[in-house]
């Protein structure tokens, strides 16, 4: 299965430096919480850098900005971010949506989520 992982950050490094800055200044309100999920104030979540090694599905990571100009499209939905899609055919589908990772605390849930997700797709 392909899962395409949309990031509510820019890339690049000093996007990255600002980020770690916002989560340590005032974590409460960090616009990503896919980041603030797998990623610590400096470095990927061993439990979630595990699953991304170990994963036999087709994983795709795109910041914001890497998303918008990939699959930009005037009969793209708009998606709120951060979000994780799926292709169906050629349209893109709301796997996880924003609202429920805004809900998890931790990358062993959202491990747990994709899995009975992936269950029931």
């Amino acid at each position: 299965m392909k899962l395409i992982f949309v990031y509510n950050a820019n890339g690049g490094k000093l996007n990255a430096y600002l980020d770690s800055a916002h989560k340590i200044i005032s974590p409460s309100t960090y616009a990503c919480s896919l980041c603030a999920i797998t990623y610590g104030v400096f470095k990927i979540e061993e439990v979630w850098k595990e699953y991304k090694n170990q994963s036999n599905d087709d994983l795709i990571f795109l910041h914001k900005d890497e998303f918008l100009k990939e699959y930009k499209s005037k009969f793209l939905p708009k998606f709120k971010l951060p979000i994780i899609l799926t292709e169906a055919g050629d349209n893109l589908e709301v796997f996880i949506s924003a609202e429920e990772l805004d809900k998890m605390k931790n990358a062993e849930e959202l491990i747990e989520t994709i899995a009975l997700k992936k269950a029931h797709y």
